[in-house]
Formats: C-alpha cells, sequence, structure tokens
C-alpha cells in the first residue's frame, strides 16, 4: 500500500506554516517552539513540559475549526479525518499517510504511520517492517538476528477505531494520539517514537460512520469479518497487516453505559491465543488503570466505578480485531469500549487516555515484547512438529477450566482433491494470505492413523495426488489450528459470539488431519490453479462442475455477460461454447480456482437461465443490516445477480413489482407473516404455480412460507436449556431435489439458534439432521439432540415451482460456503427435465392441501419467542431465586425453566442485539457476578 507526502509548497502547508498548535490536555496550554522561516526546525533535546509542542505541526483545532473532544458535542466527518492526516503529513517529518483501502460506497480508508524522523524515512521504514516480520520466522532468523532486532528496532503498535460506524468517539482520539506523536517534544513523546512504529487506522467503516450505523454499507459487522475477510475494508486492512505486522493492536469501540471497559478479558480465551499474548493484554490493563480517568464520566477521581475488566468481552471468536492480530500475527489484540452514555468530550478524552497509556506501557517495555515475539513463533514451530496443542487457561479470579483441550496431536491437515476443488482452493488461497504455507501432494501418500472432519476416524488412508497439505510445522501453527481446527474447545462457556467456525466445516470439503509424523512428497502452492487447463477446438467447449460457491460465483458472472449455459443434470456439470471464452472470463475463473476442461464437441444439458430475483423487503426486516444485507452483498455484489425489491404491498396488491420476478427470495426477520393478507398469501401461491421460486431463509423465510400454505413442516419446540450457540452439524442430504445437485451424500449446516423444524410431508427433505448415532456437532451446545430427525432444508412444490425453505441462514456473514452453493442450485432450479424434478408431486395453487392448512393453523411453540437469537443465563438451579431477583431489576422479560440441576433464564432479543450493543445485558452480568452468583453459561 502506497505512503503519500504532501508536495511541500501545497496550499495547505503554506496556510498552516508556523499557525501555534494547541491541545488542551488537562487545561494546560503547550509551549510551542518554531523553527526559522523557510528552515527545518532541529530535533530538540526532549522536554519535562509535556505540552511542548512543535508549531510547524498543525493541532486539530487549527485544521478542523474546534478541539477535538473538549466542549464540542459532534464528531469528526470522514472529510474531516482525510484533511486532518493530509495536513499532518505535509507539515511533519515524522508522519507518512496512505490508503488501506476503499470501502462498499469508494471511500478511501486512510492511515498514518508515525515515528522518529529517522524511522519513517522510506527505506528506514521498510527496512524495521522486514526486520519485523522475519521474527515471525525463525526458520530464517537466528536467535542473534533476533537479539539484534529487539534492541535495535521499534515494536509496531497498531491504534484501529470506528470498524462500527456508529461507535464514533475511537476515529477523533486516534487524532489526538497523531498529534501528540506527530509534534509534542516532551521525553514522553520521544519514548514513543524511538521505540515504536504506531500505525494509526482512524476509522475502519466510513461507510458506517456516515450513517451512524454499527454495519457498513452491506450491512456487516466487520468486528466478525476478521477470518473470512469478505468485506474490502476487512481485507484491506489485513494485507497491511502483513505489510506492518503488529505486536500491541488497539481496536477502539463504544458501548452501552457510561463506563469504560478495557482487559483483562472476560473469559473465554481461545487456547491457541499464546500465554505472552495474554501477558502482555494483562499488564497493559494495569496500564490502563494507572493512566486513566480524569475529565471524564468518573467525576475527576480514577476509581473501579469509572471502568471494568474481566466481563463482557471475551478473547475467542476468531472474528474479531483482538483475536485475529492474536492468533494470526502474535499481537497483543485488545478490545477497548468507552460507554456511549458519556459526552462527546468525556468519550474522546477516555479514548485518548487509553491509547496513550497502552502507548507508553510498550514503548517502555519494547525489547522485551521483541523478544517475547520472536519466542512465540518458535515455540509455534515446536509444538507444530511435536503435534501439541496449546492447553486452555481462564483470565477471570473466579472461573475455572471446565474444558481442557483434549490430549491429542495434529501434525498436518489435508484438503482432499474429490469434489467442490474450487471451494477447496479458496480455502488454500484465505490460509496463504495468512502467511500459511500449503503445499500441493505430487505423490500418494498413507496416513496410518486419520481423523476427519465430522467426528470419524480411519486408518491406513491414502492421500491422493493433488491434495492440499497443510502442515502445522511452521510458524502460523496458531493461526492454522485456530480457523481448521474441528472444536474450538472452549474453556469457559460464556458466548459473545457463536462457538465454532471450523473453515473446512463451514465450506463442506473434504479434510482429514493425522498426528503422524508424515512428509509427502509436495510442492509448495505459489498461486491457485484455475482458468482453461488447455485448449478446445472452435467447435468445442468448456466444462466445470457446479458442485461449490466459487462455481456458482462464475456461473452467475456467466449468465450476467450473456453466455449460453448448460448443465448436466446428473452429474452438476455446466458447459459453455468454446467461443465465449474470454481472456477476461479465463481470468474470473482462475481466480475463483474454476478448472475449465476443454471438450471438442458441444455442451450438453438443460438450458441454464439467469433469475430474475426479487428480495423481498416486508415487515420484520432491516434493509440496511442481518440476513437482507447478506443477500445483497452474495446475490447481488459478489454474483452480480441484479436485485429488484419486492414490498409487501408489491404482493398483497400483485404488482409487476412482484409478478415479473421469477425467484423471489424472503431474508431473515421477525415477522411470521411479512404483513401478508389473505389475498396477498394467494398471490404468493398462484405465482409460484406458474413455475416460480420461493426461497425462504431461517425464521421469516420459514413462517412467512407456512402462514401461507406453502409447506407442511411445523415448528418443534425447544426444551428447557436448549443452547446452540453457532455450532456446525452433520445433515443427511436427499437427492430426490434439484436443490441438492452436485452435493455430497453427507454434508454440514451451521446452527445459530435456528428453528426446530419437523420434517415435511408434502416435499422433499432436502437436508435432515440424522436420527441415530451419525447425528454428530462440533462447538459447545445442551440438548442439540432435539434437532434429531429434524430437518434444515425442505423443497416443496406448488403447481409448477416451489418453496426451497432453509431452517438456518445460508448466507451467514458469507462464509458459510457449502451453503451459498444451496441457495445457488435453487435460484437455478430447473423447471424440467430431470427425473427428480418429475417426482415431485405437484401442489396445487388454489386449494391448500390439508397437511399444509394444518401446519399453517397449528399455533407456534411457547417458546420460539420470535428474536434472531435469545440470551441464555445458565445457573445453579439453588441460586435461581437470587439470580431472578437481578434479572427482576432489568427485565420482566425472562422466561424461566430448570433442567438437570440447572436453571435457565431466557430473556428476548427481537432485534438481535450484539452483547455490546444491548442495552442491559452487559451490566446485568456484571450485577450476577458482585452479587456471587456463579454463571454456569451464557449465550448471548
Amino acid at each position: 500500500m502506497p505512503l503519500s507526502k504532501q508536495p511541500p509548497g501545497s496550499i495547505l502547508t503554506r496556510r498552516l506554516a508556523g499557525a501555534a498548535a494547541i491541545l488542551l490536555l488537562s487545561g494546560t496550554a503547550p509551549l510551542a517552539i518554531s523553527a526559522p522561516a523557510g528552515a527545518t526546525a532541529p530535533t530538540p533535546t526532549c522536554s519535562n513540559d509535556p505540552a511542548a509542542r512543535l508549531s510547524t505541526v498543525p493541532s486539530p483545532d487549527s485544521v478542523l475549526g474546534f478541539p477535538l473532544g473538549l466542549g464540542q458535542e459532534r464528531p469528526v466527518t470522514n472529510d474531516e479525518v482525510r484533511t486532518y492526516l493530509d495536513a499532518v503529513d505535509s507539515a511533519s517529518d515524522r508522519v507518512v499517510t496512505g490508503v488501506m483501502a476503499t470501502s462498499g460506497l469508494g471511500q478511501p480508508l486512510p492511515y498514518a504511520v508515525v515515528s522518529s524522523e529517522r524511522h519513517v524515512q522510506q527505506g528506514t521504514l521498510r527496512q524495521i517492517a522486514d526486520d519485523i516480520r522475519d521474527l515471525r520466522d525463525p526458520r530464517r532468523t537466528t536467535a542473534r538476528q533476533a537479539a539484534k532486532t529487539a534492541a535495535d528496532r521499534p515494536a509496531i503498535v497498531w491504534v484501529t477505531a470506528n470498524v462500527h460506524g456508529g461507535e464514533k468517539s475511537g476515529t477523533d482520539a486516534a487524532l489526538k494520539t497523531l498529534y501528540e506523536l506527530a509534534a509534542g517534544l516532551s521525553c514522553a513523546v520521544q519514548q514513543r517514537n524511538d521505540n515504536l512504529v504506531t500505525i494509526i487506522v482512524p476509522t475502519q467503516n466510513p461507510d458506517g460512520r456516515d450513517a451512524s450505523r454499527r454495519q457498513n454499507e452491506y450491512g456487516f459487522d466487520m468486528n466478525r469479518d476478521w477470518f473470512a475477510r469478505t468485506q474490502q475494508e476487512t481485507d484491506g486492512k489485513i494485507e497491511l497487516m502483513r505489510q506492518y505486522p503488529p505486536q500491541v493492536f488497539v481496536d477502539a469501540h463504544e458501548m452501552g453505559g457510561r463506563q469504560y471497559f478495557f482487559p483483562p478479558n472476560a473469559d473465554p480465551i481461545h487456547h491457541e491465543i499464546a500465554s505472552e499474548n495474554v501477558d502482555w493484554i494483562n499488564r497493559i490493563g494495569e496500564a490502563n488503570k494507572a493512566g486513566f480517568g480524569y475529565n471524564g464520566a468518573c467525576g475527576g477521581a480514577v476509581t473501579t466505578e469509572c471502568y471494568f475488566n474481566y466481563a463482557r468481552y471475551d478473547l475467542f471468536f476468531m472474528g474479531y480485531g483482538d483475536t485475529v492480530p492474536a492468533a494470526g500475527f502474535g499481537a497483543a489484540g485488545m478490545t477497548f469500549e468507552k460507554g456511549s452514555g458519556s459526552a462527546v468530550a468525556d468519550r474522546v478524552q477516555q479514548q485518548f487516555h487509553t491509547q496513550w497509556s497502552t502507548l507508553g506501557w510498550a514503548a517502555a517495555n519494547k525489547h522485551e515484547v521483541l523478544t517475547g515475539y520472536y519466542k512465540i513463533w518458535t515455540d509455534a514451530l515446536a509444538q507444530g512438529k511435536a503435534g501439541t496443542l496449546e492447553p486452555n487457561e481462564v483470565v477471570q479470579p473466579t472461573n475455572t477450566v471446565q474444558f481442557p483441550v483434549p490430549d491429542v496431536k495434529i501434525r498436518s491437515y489435508f484438503l482432499l482433491p474429490d469434489r467442490q476443488l474450487a471451494d477447496v482452493r479458496q480455502l488454500v488461497e484465505r490460509l496463504r494470505r495468512m502467511d500459511v504455507e500449503v503445499y500441493e501432494v505430487t505423490k500418494p501418500t498413507t496416513l496410518p492413523n486419520a481423523r476427519i472432519s465430522g467426528g470419524r476416524t480411519a486408518t491406513d488412508v491414502t492421500v491422493p495426488e493433488g491434495a492440499y497439505w497443510i502442515p502445522l510445522d511452521q510458524p502460523q501453527k496458531h493461526w492454522i489450528q485456530a480457523i481448521m481446527g474441528e472444536d474450538a474447545y472452549v474453556p469457559f462457556p460464556y458466548f459473545y459470539d457463536v462457538s465454532a467456525w471450523s473453515n473446512p466445516l463451514l465450506m463442506g470439503v473434504n479434510t482429514i488431519y493425522t498426528g503422524d509424523e508424515v512428509r509427502p512428497q509436495a510442492q509448495l502452492v505459489r498461486q491457485i490453479s484455475g482458468g482453461k487447463s488447455s485448449a478446445a477446438g472452435a467447435k468445442g467447449s468448456y466444462a466445470y462442475p457446479l458442485d461449490s460457491a466459487a462455481a456458482a460465483e462464475l456461473t452467475f458472472r456467466l449468465l450476467g455477460q450473456g453466455v449460453s449455459l448448460v448443465r448436466d443434470l446428473e452429474t452438476s456439470v455446466v458447459g459453455f461454447p468454446a467461443k465465449s471464452l474470454t481472456p477476461e472470463i479465463d481470468q474470473l475463473a482462475r481466480s475463483l480456482g474454476v478448472t475449465l476442461s476443454p471438450n471438442s464437441v458441444a455442451a450438453n444439458g438443460t438450458p441454464v437461465k439467469l433469475p430474475d430475483v426479487g428480495l423481498f423487503q416486508g415487515t420484520g426486516i432491516s434493509t440496511t443490516s442481518g440476513s437482507h444485507g447478506e443477500a445483497r452483498y452474495v446475490l447481488g455484489k459478489r454474483w452480480g445477480l441484479d436485485l429488484k425489491p419486492v414490498t409487501t404491498a408489491d404482493i398483497n396488491e400483485n404488482t409487476p413489482a412482484f409478478t415479473d420476478r421469477t425467484v423471489l427470495l424472503v431474508p431473515d426477520g421477525s415477522s411470521s407473516t411479512g404483513g401478508l393478507t389473505a389475498a396477498g398469501q394467494a398471490n404468493l401461491r398462484s405465482w409460484i404455480a406458474q413455475g416460480h421460486t420461493y426461497i425462504g431463509l431461517r425464521n421469516e423465510g420459514t413462517r412467512m412460507a407456512r402462514a401461507a400454505g406453502l409447506t407442511s413442516t411445523t415448528e418443534k419446540g425447544k426444551p428447557d436449556g436448549y443452547q446452540v450457540p453457532g455450532s456446525q452439524l452433520r445433515v443427511e442430504v436427499d437427492h430426490d431435489s434439484p436443490v441438492a445437485l452436485g452435493r455430497p451424500a453427507e454434508d454440514f449446516a451451521f446452527n445459530n439458534e435456528d428453528s426446530i423444524l419437523n420434517p415435511s410431508s408434502t416435499g422433499t427433505n432436502v437436508l435432515r439432521y440424522p436420527s441415530g448415532d451419525t447425528f454428530w456437532s462440533n462447538g459447545y451446545s445442551v440438548h442439540s439432540d432435539a434437532l434429531k430427525g429434524t430437518v434444515a432444508l425442505v423443497d416443496e412444490p406448488t403447481g409448477a415451482g416451489r418453496a426451497v425453505l432453509f431452517a438456518f441462514n445460508p448466507l451467514f456473514r458469507a462464509y458459510t460456503e457449502n451453503a451459498q452453493h444451496l441457495v445457488a442450485n435453487a435460484l437455478l432450479y430447473p423447471t424440467a427435465g430431470t427425473p427428480a424434478a418429475r417426482s415431485l408431486a405437484p401442489q396445487r395453487a388454489g386449494a391448500v392441501d390439508p397437511a399444509r392448512a394444518a401446519a399453517a393453523a397449528a399455533p407456534a411453540p411457547e417458546n420460539l419467542g420470535g428474536e434472531w437469537r435469545p440470551i441464555t443465563i445458565e445457573v445453579a438451579a439453588g441460586d435461581l431465586a437470587r439470580t431472578r431477583q437481578v434479572v427482576a431489576g432489568f427485565t420482566g422479560a425472562a422466561r424461566v425453566s430448570e433442567a438437570d440441576s440447572s436453571a435457565y433464564l431466557v430473556i428476548p432479543n427481537p432485534e438481535g442485539r450484539q452483547v455490546d450493543e444491548h442495552p442491559f445485558l452487559g451490566d446485568l452480568i456484571r450485577a450476577l457476578r458482585d452479587a456471587g452468583i456463579p454463571l454456569r453459561s451464557v449465550v448471548a
């Protein structure tokens, strides 16, 4: 990513030259030190006056017209952020700036690098980054070289903010931090600049900032996007982190209330986060306590009423801006949260204090940090060679490890090439772009003992040529296990987010792993395969299997360009004329990992048509977040479909906005009917009967279909204590439906407290949870056996059309690729020509089938709640009375049940709020802890 400097004679530089820099910290006016006109200011001896500043470096208030966080009640805008970074870049020899990415709406995401003048010279800065990157690979860095780097080089610290667009104070504070480092002449500033290179990213979500909205333009919470990197804002940031790998990483947020959170974290902590990271994080917490507290909601005194630790914010899920820097980059990754109930001035001031204290700790301990940083990677290599996993640990004084990491050895993962090869290659690329070394097997090798993803074992397994091998005896061992592991091994059952995210299971690719010491013949992957393998004749064709999300993306892109496609409905192979292959299409296929196989004859099969998709915008559905945004992103941005809005009124009134569509996709939401009247429901049935497709996602998508008489599935009540906080479960696949084309006989579905659906008697139960011994789930779950024999996906015919109903969200965060492929199959559903399609008994559009009418009339179980994911607090049954008393102080809506010596309090969450945006959950958990009530689990 390029670094830039403003031209020395720019208008902005001339306007600001000689302007007095004023920053009012603690009410103290700074000492301005000016350079002679036209001369470069000499580097002065550091001052004991903390307010001493270079007058040549403009203060935020001199550029923006108001002092940051001091008396003004509005945060800076994106334009003001960019203006100030340009101004400091032009004026300071300590600062260089660049742009790490653009947003969904095309806004630049700027960053600043600030350090001592000698460090930010282009060649020197590059060498510092190279030396720090070398610490990450002890195979090419000797202990003596590492010691020299620790002694001679600065550490790299990142200060980032505003990943949630409405949480704005961290941005303003980051500009204050930049000014202090760029202009300060105190010894404290000098120590920071001498010992650190600080990367400042004022906003990670400019589109969300403009809209005062948590999510980005596509409705994504980008603090859940880190391992998948689906959003371009996240992807550009991580690429810059690879260039400047951090040892300390600050992610500044806001939350409800008036207090401030900084680590130590709540449990759980992911076991593959190294002990050095956890130690640094906890010690930085102590430094923040010492440096925290005035001019804010604390009333002028530093007390624990100002801030809290050990609560709410964990270090577990590998999608956060603290866990990924920790596990993937070896950094002290930290979330800082300031209560949004405080005044803007207080928020900015306190965010600045934690940023400044963190930089102070990192500068004072730079040598120790860089020495420990090298040790993290040295230990990872040794662990990978021995096949050992890091043990679990807890940090909260009252907690104990409830689920130890088992005594298993893992030395290698293998991704098999037998199916879904394009998605296999996408996973290879995801790993490579986090500096993981992946090899392609060139000669079959045998594993004496193997584990197969999905909880099975085997002996004497042959890994074929073309498989991909990921050995763990490499520096990125921690990261490999963190995202490839079949189980995340939660130490303590508190869930701020999901409990499982094994990437092979999310993609549904065949994966095996072993503790055996094997070294197959293999070559390092430097670029994934794909595109044209060889030329077809002029009258020939190219073909590829439509069995993956990557192949689905290629298919829709080809259809969007007018390429004629046909599909073999037995093998799911797609073909197109050789004359249609352009260099651009070949490059697209190559980037997606899709191999185009040549044929000398024309392609044969059923024509594939581009669907005309309507995206439902009805009652209870947010168009700027969640399921609706995920559909806009996957189907619209990635697949290139022209999604057209369809409203409740369009269906009720049978307008062309609805009737002209060939597919209607209904995202998840909180309504059970979508607001449809009886006439609207009849219109929907008639439209489907004409040969159209309804695709319903999760709660609203399936419930709206049931209310309209489109399915005989009913919802099953959840047993007391039921918890499935984002787990992956095995499902059996019924290939009688074309929705299953290209899928294996067994697959995996991601379940996140989803509805439990009883099987349909009028359609095909495409995905069903096994009822016998093959039932399997990973992650953390309680009473998940209630899912046995229930269904996750149903294909329901009506006339010549059908309703395809997902009990889960197949577009969840855009990283459940195997489910995305199912959505693609539903969009491309063949209207005729397949035995499977003909075998579905058509339902008449007029009279509703009795089984479906009964399902529509059946009362919903009492414990459905209507929300995306409720909040469940588990305590010992003996503590129920005290717990109810505490909970009653926050809400009267809790549903209480008891099972197996535990009591469960389920609190409705109808808006599906995350923990940090919930109005009282964090305070409730703290109140329970303060009351001395041990929490057995919390799922939120």
